[in-house]
């Protein structure tokens, strides 16, 4: 009988325009995880992903060609276990014979490839910082970079400036240097957040809309992206309510505070992350089993998409808490990272911050499975990267 697959984490990584352009897939480190990549790769919601981005899965010492897509990249170690070398060798001759893509993770006490030696190179950006000035310059001639361990927004900008086109995301989970006084024009939508939290009337609603014009052009982008696929295009909020419902409704209206209504056109990696984080507690909330107890999809979905919010007001989670009335299950999950939705919360933190091995024990300890874990990130990637600006 084949082992249970263990847990995989799947990151979403930003090009330049700052929208999702590949995905990177980690796991636990020392532990080899063959079925769980088998079960990735033989997931029907993978093909739900855009086929042109690339899915950077990391090697196994006996790797297998056959039902790995076209979309696979392999990323090697740059100093792997010694006593796999063999196996990993025989590996890598057999991917470049059969012209695969083939990724080379960086190491500090490892001389870099000659550029196009791999397709990609995944380097840490403190890594990448010390390097002599146009190294990665002439090594993007032939090979694209792309920039690991991401952990702050200045790290972010110096990667966007010395030529990586591709990198992790962690600095969306710490606040902007720049911007260090709360988003004024973002606070006025903790009036909106409130009103749909305490499940106000249409009209209270329409208020807050006619007030700023902005937010219901924002509103009807996001209802009008792929992942909703109105068969019909909506154009006022009044058919907004009609057709979409109201528990839908609200749940737009809850992404809506990470829209920009003054950068449309560029990615939103902010609102794709929070959409992603609402779908995949939505997913998962069942199977924490009689932890859940009475916890609705809603209540998950919710938890989800307001984790970030103290990121996106630079302000203290606590304070935010203060001006929405929520159920008491979310307040703590939120603003302690307790109760069974917490919980679950504070394993995608992990997750995210780049600590499989942290994620994985909690997940453990929720008794969510490895492959239950993988299909549901899928889906909930996948829902949410169909969240972009319709065509203005």
């Amino acid at each position: 009988m084949p082992n249970a697959p263990a847990p995989l984490f799947i990151r979403p990584l930003l090009d330049t325009e700052d929208k999702w352009s590949g995905y990177a897939v980690e796991f636990e480190p020392g532990a080899p995880a063959p079925e769980s990549i088998a079960h990735l790769c033989g997931s029907p919601w993978l093909r739900e992903f855009d086929v042109r981005k690339p899915w950077f899965l990391p090697v196994q010492p006996a790797c297998e060609l056959s039902g790995m897509p076209e979309r696979a990249v392999l990323v090697f170690a740059a100093a792997p276990d010694a006593a796999e070398d063999p196996a990993l060798a025989q590996c890598e001759a057999r991917l470049r014979q059969a012209s695969r893509r083939l990724a080379l993770c960086a190491a500090p006490q490892a001389k870099l490839p000659a550029s196009g030696t791999w397709n990609y190179l995944l380097i840490s950006s403190a890594h990448a910082r010390t390097l002599p000035p146009y190294t990665l310059l002439g090594l993007s001639a032939r090979t694209t970079i792309v920039a690991t361990q991401v952990f702050s927004h200045q790290d972010r900008q110096w990667c966007q400036k010395n030529n990586c086109a591709l990198s992790t995301d962690e600095y969306l989970l710490t606040f902007s240097a720049d911007n260090r006084r709360p988003d004024t024009t973002r606070l006025k939508l903790l009036e909106l957040l409130s009103l749909v939290a305490k499940d106000a009337d249409t009209r209270a609603l329409e208020d807050v809309f006619r007030q700023e014009p902005k937010l219901s052009y924002s509103l009807l982008r996001l209802v009008n992206s792929a992942a909703m696929a109105p068969r019909t295009p909506i154009t006022s909020f009044s058919q907004a309510i009609n057709l979409l419902g109201r528990r839908q409704l609200q749940r737009w209206l809850q992404l809506l505070v990470y829209a920009d209504p003054n950068h449309e056109q560029q990615g939103n990696p902010l609102l794709l992350k929070a959409a992603s984080r609402g779908r995949l507690l939505e997913l998962l909330a069942p199977g924490l089993g009689s932890l859940a107890g009475e916890l609705s999809g809603d209540a998950a979905f919710m938890t989800g998409s307001f984790s970030l919010l103290d990121v996106l007001l630079n302000m203290p989670m606590p304070e935010i808490l203060q001006q929405l009335p929520l159920h008491d299950d979310v307040r703590e999950a939120l603003a302690a990272r307790s109760g069974p939705l917490g919980k679950l919360l504070n394993a995608i933190d992990l997750a995210e911050a780049g600590t499989p091995k942290s994620a994985a024990q909690k997940l453990a300890e929720l008794g969510i499975g490895g492959d239950a874990y993988i299909d549901a990130q899928l889906q909930a990637l996948g829902w949410a990267a169909k969240i972009h600006p319709a065509a203005g």
